[in-house]
C-alpha cells in the first residue's frame, strides 16, 4: 500500500482560533497553548475520562475504520448504534475490553439505552418546568397556585413515572442475566459465587457509558442534572459519589420528579428507584410493561401514545412529529462526533413552518387535559393476538473485533500514515490501469446491497 506522509491531508490547524491582525489586515489562525486545553479535553464520568473532542488525524481515523457503514440501514440518519460508536471511540482504553464490547452489541442493551434517551428526553423537560415554576411562584410579582395547576403537576409527574416504569423493565431484563445476557452474569453456575469485584468494575463502566450515551444524545446539555439523575436511579442516593450545590431541589419539588414509588430506607434495605417502580406498579400502568413485545389493544390513549413513541423507528420519528435528543436527525447537519454543525443548519431553511426536527422549535410539554389521568381507570383493554418484532441490526464480528483492538488500530494507522482520503483515491484510480470490476461483479453487488436494505 502506497505510503502518504500525514501533512499532505491532515489540515495544520488543529487547535485555536480565527483572529483578525490588524497590522496586516488580514484573519490569521492562533493556535492554542496544550496547558490551556487539558481541563477541557476531557470530562470525568464515574471516575472515567471521556475525550470531548479528536484532533484531524483520529478523525480521518474513525470515519474510516469505525463509523457505521454506507450499507447499513438509515446509513444517512443517527441511530443509537451512531451514539455507541463515537462514545467508545472517546472512552478511555480502562474501558475497551472484549466483554464489554461484546456487551453493548446486543439488542437488549440497545433497548435499554433507547429507552434510557427517551426517558431523559422528558425527565429533562420536566426539570425546566420545575425551575420556570419556581420562579413564577416566588419574588415580589409570585402568581398564586391554583388547584388546576398542581393537578397538572401531578399529571407530568405520572407521566414521568410512566417513562421511568418502561426503563425499569429493561434494566431489570439486564441485572436478571437471562437470554443473550446469560454470558455476562456476574453469578457464576451450579456454585452460585457471585464475582463482585468483577460485576462492580463492569456497572461502574457501564454506567459512565450510558451517561455519556445519554449526554450526547441530549445535545451535550444539562451534563449535572443527567449526571445526578443517573447516580439517583442506578445507585440511589446512599452511594452519590458526585453532589452538585447548583441543585437543589425542595421537597415538592423532588415529589414531583421522582413520582409517589419513590421510598428511602436504610442503605441496607435500599433498592434503586427503578426496581421500586417495578415492585408497585399501579393497575392501569400494566399495559405498558407490554409495550415493545406484543400490540396494544384497548381505549387507553395514554398507552397508545407511549406505545408509538417507543416502537417507530428512530429513522421515522419525523412521522409523528416526535423528538428523542438527536435520534433521527440528518448526519449532513453534524460533525464527526455528532456536535451540531449551525452552519450547515443555516443552509437548511429551517422555519416555524418546516421544522421536522424540532431544531428551530423548542421541544416542550404539551398541556394536558385535567382529567386525563382520571380517564385511564376507567379504559378496556381487549385480548391481544399480534407480538411486536422491533427491527434490529446486529454489528458484525468484523466490526466488534477491530472495537476490541480500537488503541491498536489507531496507533497503527497513526504511526505507518495509512489514512485512505478522497485525494489518495483519486491519485490510485489515476495510476490504475485495469477497466475496473466486471459486469457481473457490478450486478452482484447491487443485488447483495438491495437484499440488504430492502424493508422486509
Amino acid at each position: 500500500m502506497q505510503r502518504i506522509h500525514t501533512v499532505t491531508f491532515v489540515p495544520k490547524y488543529c487547535n485555536g482560533k480565527w483572529v483578525w491582525n490588524k497590522n496586516l489586515e488580514r484573519i490569521e489562525f492562533e493556535d492554542t497553548k496544550d496547558a490551556e486545553l487539558v481541563k477541557e479535553d476531557y470530562v470525568n464520568t464515574c471516575g472515567f475520562n471521556f475525550s470531548k473532542t479528536v484532533n484531524q488525524l483520529e478523525e480521518l481515523i474513525f470515519r474510516q475504520e469505525f463509523q457505521r457503514s454506507d450499507l447499513t440501514h438509515d446509513a444517512d440518519v443517527i441511530l443509537v448504534q451512531d451514539i455507541k460508536n463515537v462514545v467508545l471511540f472517546l472512552a478511555p482504553s480502562e474501558i475497551i475490553t472484549k466483554d464489554f464490547i461484546y456487551f453493548l452489541h446486543t439488542f437488549t442493551v440497545d433497548r435499554f439505552l433507547r429507552a434510557l434517551i427517551i426517558y431523559f428526553e422528558y425527565y429533562l423537560k420536566m426539570v425546566e418546568f420545575v425551575l420556570i415554576r419556581r420562579d413564577e411562584i416566588t419574588g415580589d410579582k409570585a402568581q398564586i397556585q391554583s388547584e388546576d395547576t398542581n393537578e397538572i403537576k401531578r399529571i407530568y409527574s405520572e407521566y414521568l413515572t410512566q417513562h421511568r416504569l418502561l426503563l425499569a423493565r429493561e434494566y431489570s431484563t439486564i441485572i436478571m442475566g437471562e437470554g443473550e445476557m446469560k454470558r455476562f452474569y456476574h453469578i457464576t453456575p451450579i456454585v452460585n459465587i457471585s464475582q463482585s469485584i468483577k460485576d462492580k468494575r463492569f456497572y461502574e463502566t457501564f454506567l459512565a457509558f450510558s451517561t455519556q450515551v445519554v449526554w450526547i444524545a441530549m445535545h451535550r446539555r444539562a451534563y449535572d442534572y443527567i449526571d445526578l439523575e443517573m447516580y439517583r436511579l442506578f445507585r440511589s442516593e446512599h452511594f452519590k459519589l458526585k453532589r452538585y450545590a447548583h441543585i437543589n431541589f425542595t421537597q415538592a419539588e423532588a415529589n414531583m420528579l421522582y413520582g409517589k414509588n419513590y421510598k428511602r430506607r436504610n442503605y441496607r434495605t435500599q433498592n434503586s428507584p427503578l426496581i421500586q417502580e417495578l415492585a408497585n406498579v399501579a393497575t392501569e400502568n400494566l399495559p405498558i410493561l407490554w409495550i415493545g413485545e406484543r400490540k396494544y389493544r384497548g381505549t387507553d390513549l395514554r398507552v397508545h401514545q407511549m406505545e408509538l413513541e417507543y416502537i417507530v423507528p428512530d429513522s421515522q420519528l419525523i412521522l409523528i412529529d416526535t423528538c428523542h435528543g438527536i435520534l433521527g436527525h440528518p448526519k449532513k447537519i453534524y460533525d464527526t462526533i455528532l456536535n451540531m454543525n449551525w452552519e450547515a443548519v443555516r443552509f437548511q431553511n429551517y422555519s416555524e413552518t418546516y421544522d421536522p426536527y424540532q431544531i428551530k422549535r423548542q421541544p416542550a410539554l404539551k398541556v394536558p387535559s385535567i382529567d386525563a389521568e382520571k380517564m385511564r381507570k376507567y379504559a378496556q383493554e381487549f385480548d391481544t393476538y399480534y407480538h411486536v418484532r422491533m427491527q434490529y441490526e446486529r454489528v458484525s464480528k468484523a466490526v466488534i473485533d477491530k472495537w476490541c483492538r480500537r488503541d491498536e488500530v489507531i496507533e497503527y494507522f497513526s504511526a505507518e500514515d495509512m489514512i485512505t482520503n478522497i485525494v489518495t483515491k483519486c491519485e490510485r484510480e489515476l495510476q490504475r490501469d485495469s477497466y475496473g470490476p466486471s459486469v457481473q461483479e457490478i450486478t452482484d453487488k447491487f443485488l447483495e446491497r438491495k437484499k440488504l436494505l430492502r424493508k422486509q
